[in-house]
Formats: structure tokens, sequence, C-alpha cells
């Protein structure tokens, strides 16, 4: 999992990223691809 400050730039790297808000913390997940996960904050 990547730590960065902008999602914005990993949230177009696949087509089926999601952003998702847990426990205050901003995620890229991807159910289909499982390597392209990020956190912000």
């Amino acid at each position: 999992m990547k730590v960065r400050n902008s999602l914005r730039s990993l949230k177009q790297r696949h087509r089926d990223c999601r952003v998702v808000r847990r426990k205050g913390r901003v995620y890229v997940i991807n159910k289909t691809q499982k390597k392209f996960k990020a956190r912000q904050g």
C-alpha cells in the first residue's frame, strides 16, 4: 500500500479504482487488481 498526499493520480491508474473513506482516512482500493491500493492521511 502506498501512502500519498494526493490520491487523484492514483485513482486514474485503473478503471476499477474507488476512493473510500474509512476511520478518517482516505483510501484507494481496487477489487479486481489488488495491487492498486493507496492511503492518504
